[in-house]
């Protein structure tokens, strides 16, 4: 049976995520070792047990299981491509933010150099790790998720999408989007009422369990683009959904219209089409053409 410090772990990528990472597993008594490019960072983990290594060839030959938390796909390159020699063999697992194309080609990077790579999309902020409410997304080799899905689920939860490298990475960003998006619409709210002297945080009390409610949508929304039929009864039609009176209210405020117009402009493109009388569902359909 194999037990936490009889494998070999090494953490290359000392921010706040990296930390975070190697703090977890240094806690649960996995034998790591961690490496970052600037030195000090590393203090605190060595308090608690961890092996700093010199340079970021002495954190791969320490370790049998590689985790990369860096910067980017370039700086993975950096660190890495002198050290293909010394991937044979060794398992690699990259949460690094990267696009799905990007981790496709590390996979195929490790895998020419004779190694196994798995991909992890983190859906969390440092503090979160180890909770139960962090997720981290993982695909590529199946072999080391489940290999190591022990010590994957001390993060948080672990879900895995297959073989694919780059599926952990296209769902991670498109969840980004989905909050990216959401934040952008709170913060023009928080504008909108701003010059009627009401601050932030007295908005965001409303807005708060407001959204939180309307989330409770996204399956319903979900049930008509599966289904394909944007006529089901039941739904807001595009032409009730028109945010012209949102946009004019916004102007009157002296805010910029940026947000909500973009929305307006999906929902216009499919009432210009013969479409206002279908449910709102149908901006997808927008979204899904490039121009």
């Amino acid at each position: 049976m194999t037990t936490n410090d009889s494998i070999q772990v090494s953490v290359l990528g000392l921010g706040a995520m990296g930390s975070a990472l190697a703090g977890a597993l240094v806690k649960t008594g996995y034998a790591t070792t961690v490496w970052n490019r600037s030195p000090g960072k590393a203090d605190d983990l060595v308090a608690q047990g961890a092996k700093v290594a010199a340079t970021a060839g002495d954190a791969v030959r320490a370790g049998q299981l590689v985790i990369v938390c860096l910067l980017d796909h370039a700086s993975v390159h950096e660190v890495l491509d002198p050290l293909s020699n010394e991937l044979a063999g060794r398992t690699l697992i990259n949460v690094t933010t990267t696009s799905p194309a990007q981790s496709r080609e590390l996979a195929a990077w490790v895998a020419h150099a004779g190694g196994a790579y798995l991909d992890g999309g983190i859906m969390a902020v440092p503090h979160m790790i180890g909770r139960p409410e962090a997720s981290i997304l993982y695909s590529g080799s199946a072999d080391v998720f489940h290999q190591y899905k022990p010590l994957l689920d001390l993060w948080g939860t672990s879900t895995y999408f297959g073989e694919d490298a780059g599926l952990a990475s296209l769902y991670d960003l498109a969840l980004l989007a989905g909050m990216y998006v959401m934040f952008a619409g709170f913060l023009h709210g928080a504008a909108m009422v701003a010059p009627a002297g009401v601050t932030a945080g007295e908005f965001a009390t409303m807005a708060t369990p407001w959204l939180t409610a309307m989330t409770g949508a996204f399956q319903g929304f979900a049930a008509v683009i599966d289904g394909g039929d944007y006529t089901v009864e039941g739904q807001q039609s595009l032409e009730f959904s028109d945010l012209g009176d949102l946009l004019a209210a916004s102007s009157a405020q002296g805010i910029s219209t940026e947000v909500v117009a973009m929305v307006q402009r999906l929902i216009q493109r499919q009432i210009d089409a013969g479409h206002g009388e279908e449910g709102f569902a149908r901006i997808i359909e927008s979204i899904k053409q490039a121009t």
